[in-house]
C-alpha cells in the first residue's frame, strides 16, 4: 500500500480508482452509499464517514476541482474518509 493517500486504490461503481483520481460524481456517490448503510449501534460509525465524504464533496463544488486530487487531501483526511486505516 502507497503511503501517498491520493495513489490508494478505492473502489467506485465497477471498479478501483486511485483516490486521488475519483470525480466528483464518484465522492458523492461514495457519500450516499455510506449514509444509506449508517444508523445506530456498531453502524453508526458509518455516518461519521459518510459525512466526511459529503463534506470532500462539498469542498470539491466550491473549489470547481473535477477530482479529488483537484482539491488534495492529506492522510488525516484520507482517515476520516477510510482510505487510509486508522492509526
Amino acid at each position: 500500500m502507497s503511503a501517498d493517500p491520493l495513489a490508494q486504490p478505492v473502489y467506485a461503481g465497477d471498479q478501483y480508482k486511485p483516490f486521488g483520481e475519483l470525480s466528483l460524481a464518484d465522492v458523492e456517490a461514495r457519500a450516499e452509499e455510506l449514509r444509506a448503510a449508517g444508523g445506530w449501534g456498531p453502524m453508526a460509525r458509518v455516518t461519521a464517514v459518510a459525512r466526511a465524504w459529503s463534506e470532500l464533496a462539498s469542498n470539491m463544488r466550491s473549489a470547481g476541482a473535477r477530482t479529488v486530487a483537484e482539491v488534495g487531501a492529506d492522510a488525516d483526511l484520507a482517515r476520516r474518509l477510510w482510505v487510509l486505516p486508522p492509526l
